[in-house]
């Protein structure tokens, strides 16, 4: 039973090659059989891994949950769906003991243990949905896409602006170079929301329900303190990756999937100042795309730094405080807020008529994924392969900057994707590819 069960998940789970491209399967889509119901196992419960897992709940079994707060571990046997399931803290220990029982995971833990959670899983035959950033590091997105390819996994990454109709259009009409030929791009963030760019907290007392050892797993050992756990780790290098890595997997994500933002040839940085331990508080980031014969600049803000506005968009008010702008040599489109769910198009301030443009509607961002394990489609959109690693691998190539620019200001560092490799700075590999802690990094060997 174990058996067949594993080879017709295996065979289901298949992608295509590409984003929305690939043979599509309908094994599963009227039969009864219990097996056919896909058996998910939960990695983190807080934060994103609250809604998360209750999306797994909703589409199929949970089997098992882990945290490594045994508060919410408590609290979540108590939640329609999560009362059979079994609990554990490591998911090591999860992984290892349920082995056939697991048929999908979700990830959505600090950046620090995204990728070696999900490899384990991943290596193991296990579709994979993954909070972002996919990664904390390059390289891990490399490894991490590299394995999903060849293992042939449904894989999502949870950047949920990904399935927005608007988001959807407006990478369309980009597709289709309706603004003409990409000029600059703009992208803004609110973030952080939370303490950085300071020393560490003072030594404090492990709190009884936090398993503290478990919770640095792969970074390096530290004393506890307050303002790590639950939220204020996306601050710290160790477990985090800033503001950039916290919600460039949303506002950047229109122009990378509209105008296709791979693999920059250089990147230079602005900040206030940090101490290599904790992100500054502020940052600005040039990342520079080769875009057939012409460079094409890439501004990342946050902190509160911001571009001049008006003679992007005329008369038109930029609406909060985040967002993306993508200025071509005919209009302006500009998408307010973190997701990419709303867009205009201007011309010289004024909104212009769209055209009809072509593009796939999802069923919903969690629905995808699932979707793609009964083999149902092809891939989701946002799978590791295609998308999501080269997203996350972009992305985090501005944190390489931002670490160079310690002191305010870093050099324009050139980049080989290939290589990965900062050219002339090896002083950055340690951000490029990290060591692990004790065996943590063991699946990512």
């Amino acid at each position: 039973m174990a058996s067949s069960r594993r080879r017709f998940l295996q065979t289901t789970a298949a992608i295509g090659a590409g984003v929305f491209v690939g043979k599509n399967r309908s094994f599963g889509e009227d039969s009864k059989s219990p097996n056919e119901k896909v058996q998910y196992a939960c990695i983190g419960i807080g934060g994103k891994g609250d809604s998360d897992s209750k999306d797994a709940a909703a589409h199929g079994t949970i089997v098992a949950f882990c945290d490594v707060d045994s508060d919410r571990r408590e609290a979540r046997i108590k939640v329609p769906g999560f009362e059979a399931a079994q609990r554990f803290a490591d998911y090591r220990e999860m992984l290892d003991k349920l082995g056939d029982k697991i048929d999908a995971v979700t990830v959505s833990t600090p950046d620090h243990h995204h990728a070696p959670a999900a490899a384990m899983a991943m290596k193991m035959g296990k579709a994979c949905f993954c909070q972002k950033p996919l990664t904390h590091t390059v390289w891990e997105a490399r490894k991490l896409a590299k394995i999903a390819e060849e293992k042939k996994l449904a894989t999502q990454m949870g950047n949920q602006g990904t399935s927005e109709p608007a988001l959807r259009k407006a990478a369309a009409l980009l597709k289709k170079d309706f603004i003409g030929a990409i000029k600059e791009v703009h992208v803004i963030t609110n973030r952080p929301v939370w303490a950085q760019g300071g020393p560490r907290p003072p030594k404090a007392e492990v709190p009884k329900n936090l398993d503290w050892d478990l919770w640095l797993g792969p970074a390096p050992e530290r004393d506890y303190g307050p303002g790590y756990h639950p939220f204020a780790w996306r601050g710290w290098w160790d477990f985090g990756t800033g503001a950039l890595g916290d919600m460039a997997c949303h506002t950047f994500n229109l122009p990378f999937a509209g105008v296709g933002l791979a693999n920059p040839t250089s990147i230079q940085a602005w900040t206030t100042g940090h101490n290599r331990d904790s992100y500054p508080q502020k940052s600005k980031i040039r990342f520079e795309f080769k875009k057939g014969d012409n460079i094409v600049p890439v501004w990342w803000y946050d902190g509160g730094n911001k571009p001049d506005y008006q003679p992007m968009l005329g008369d038109y008010k930029f609406k909060g405080n985040s967002g993306a702008i993508i200025v071509g040599e005919k209009y302006t489109l500009y998408s307010a807020g973190d997701y990419g769910g709303e867009f205009v198009v201007l011309d010289k301030g004024k909104p212009v008529d769209l055209p009809d443009v072509e593009w796939e509607k999802s069923p919903g961002h969690f629905t995808e994924f699932h979707e793609t394990i009964l083999g149902k489609r092809a891939s989701a959109m946002s799978n590791f392969a295609n998308y999501a690693g080269p997203l996350t691998e972009t992305i985090l190539l501005g944190n390489l900057a931002v670490f160079a620019a310690a002191e305010g200001e870093s050099p324009k560092i050139e980049w080989n994707a290939e290589k990965l490799e900062a050219v002339g700075h090896p002083e950055l590999q340690k951000i490029v590819n990290k060591e692990y802690r004790g065996q943590w990094g063991a699946p990512l060997a």
